[in-house]
């Protein structure tokens, strides 16, 4: 028997970008050959999509923890990785997206909808993107973009035109049972019903559809019971239709206080004081609760309600409810505002925006935030002197220097570049000088203060040999 879940929490994470690659044409006779380094590809989106055929999140409870595929790194001879495959994520329809505080990301009603859930990281340039005049053969490439990761939560809003709701026991699922082709749990003990249930319904030309949501109680709109777990499944319908127990054996209950209770319920959950109202008087092929029907009818009648007599043993007066519920449904659909084609909306960026923003902190540091500076810290070799020379270039050309000059920045002062938790932390020289033309060997930049042991320890053995010829040079045998 499949389990019905309503709500998940989801841990997506979207491809990594492949790296770039940094290589060099070697071919014989050829030792110059130029950067051939290819591009990383991109990593795959996390995509959720509605797809009819999905009715519960029982896949997600299951297994939280999707991941897209990562981008394959560039190769040399100018061939670039494969992007990563994206990972599409089917969902039923009426599922909203929820970040974990609650803020609503999507709200997926009809078929084919889309919200791409983690997008996938940037694939990293390779040496032969990077080569410039000045910088004809670069000994660095750029690392892929990490993915996006982050929690969701979703949650199963059921989509359908009429909703049932009424105490436990007062014969939801008799009546679905016998309005549709759908077969819930029908038994004689209170919360048989543990899951929405949803059936179509034809009266004449029309059809919609009609959900059986679980018995309510006092309290429900704070929790008591099924409460708030199935109340949200109510938002959605056009139509409320209150089912009365008409022959109820609690002493302490009748139809009228049934209802009374259920609206109070209904308003406290708040958003359904608009929806049209209707009245089922059940199990009325009982004498008792003919009786009972006869005597409350006129005082529900006075309030307003059209009210309908029934049985779902008999199946007394289940076509007269069917065409009324058709009739008001139509009237519901006609009502609804006509859905106009979404607009693409172009917002470019105002002329002084730099895309970047400094703002200094209580403990002296300076923090820069904004999507290129961030993006372009994430894509550094930090191993590379060449490669922090590059994104010191590339920071000096977006303004970052002058910024920081205006925010009081002195030499030596901490800057952090991103987030709390990710941010890349150094002490701001202003009289760096900037460019190509600073370069040494390759993967070397001079105005780094710490090369790379690997690039001293090349120099150390240089100087050696250096110094060894020298004194060889030096040598004369013939001199005592």
């Amino acid at each position: 028997m499949t389990t019905f879940v309503d709500r998940v929490e989801l841990h997506v994470a979207a491809g990594n970008g492949g790296h770039g690659c940094a290589s060099v044409h070697r071919e014989k006779f050829k030792p110059l050959g130029g950067p051939d380094g290819g591009n990383g590809g991109r990593g795959g989106d996390v995509v959720l999509v509605v797809d009819p055929d999905v009715t519960t999140l029982l896949d997600y409870h299951h297994s939280p923890h999707r991941k897209a595929t990562n981008g394959r790194p560039g190769e040399g001879g100018d061939r670039s990785g494969a992007d990563g495959k994206d990972l599409v994520l089917p969902v039923p329809d009426g599922t909203v997206v929820l970040d974990r505080n609650g803020e609503v990301l999507a709200d997926m009603v009809g078929k084919g909808t889309v919200f791409i859930a983690g997008q996938g990281g940037r694939g990293g340039l390779g040496n032969a993107a990077l080569a410039s005049p000045r910088r004809k053969a670069p000994g660095f490439a750029l690392l892929g973009e990490p993915g996006e990761a982050r929690d969701i939560v979703l949650e199963l809003k059921t989509v359908a035109d009429v909703a049932l709701v009424g105490y436990p026991s007062a014969g939801k699922s008799s009546l679905i049972s016998v309005l549709s082709a759908a077969k819930p749990k029908i038994a004689d003990y209170p919360f048989t019903t543990l899951v929405p249930n949803l059936g179509v319904v034809t009266a004449g030309s029309s059809v919609f559809t009609i959900a059986d949501v679980p018995g309510l109680i006092p309290g429900a709109s704070e929790g008591k019971g099924l409460g708030l777990d199935f109340l949200r499944h109510v938002e959605r319908c056009s139509v409320l239709v209150h089912v009365l127990d008409c022959a109820t054996l609690e002493s302490d209950r009748d139809p009228v206080s049934d209802l009374d209770v259920i609206e109070a319920e209904l308003a406290q959950y708040g958003g359904l004081e608009g929806r049209p109202r209707v009245v089922v008087l059940n199990k009325v092929d009982i004498p008792d609760g003919q009786d009972l029907a006869d005597i409350i009818r006129p005082d529900l009648q006075d309030r307003g309600y059209q009210v309908f007599e029934v049985s779902a043993v008999s199946r007394q007066g289940l076509k007269e409810l069917s065409f009324a519920l058709a009739k008001v449904v139509d009237e519901a659909r006609a009502a609804m505002p006509k859905t106009e084609t979404t607009r693409v909306v172009i917002r470019p960026k105002a002329v002084d925006d730099a895309g970047f923003k400094v703002t200094k902190e209580a403990d002296g540091f300076f923090r820069v935030r904004g999507e290129k500076p961030e993006r372009w810290v994430h894509q550094t070799d930090f191993n590379n002197d060449e490669a922090v020379g590059y994104l010191a270039d590339r920071l000096n050309r977006l303004g970052v220097e002058d910024e920081l000059m205006k925010a009081g920045a002195r030499e030596g002062d901490g800057v952090a570049i991103g987030g709390e938790d990710d941010a890349v932390v150094f002490d701001w020289e202003p009289t760096m000088m900037a460019g190509a033309e600073m370069l040494g060997r390759r993967g070397e930049d001079h105005r780094m203060e710490a090369p790379r042991p690997a690039a001293q320890r090349r120099r150390d053995r240089e100087a050696e040999r250096d110094e060894a010829l020298g004194e060889y040079e030096d040598f004369d045998p013939f001199e005592e």
